[in-house]
């Protein structure tokens, strides 16, 4: 039984790919491109998530 579960799960999980391939399709050749400044707000925002945790470790001590 564990294992025909494990097949279906395979199963189940190569039939949302392939479901989901037209729109990554569309994704890719309709997304914004980079602009200069995106790096920079990408790198704020993790930054702030680490010191987010960081702050939560501390708390927790």
């Amino acid at each position: 039984m564990d294992l025909f579960l494990k097949i279906m799960a395979a199963a189940l999980l190569a039939l949302m790919l392939f479901s989901l391939w037209p729109v990554y399709k569309h994704w890719q050749t309709h997304s914004p491109k980079a602009q200069p400044g995106d790096w920079q707000a990408a790198l704020l925002a993790l930054g702030a998530v680490v010191l987010l945790v960081i702050f939560l470790i501390m708390a927790v001590r």
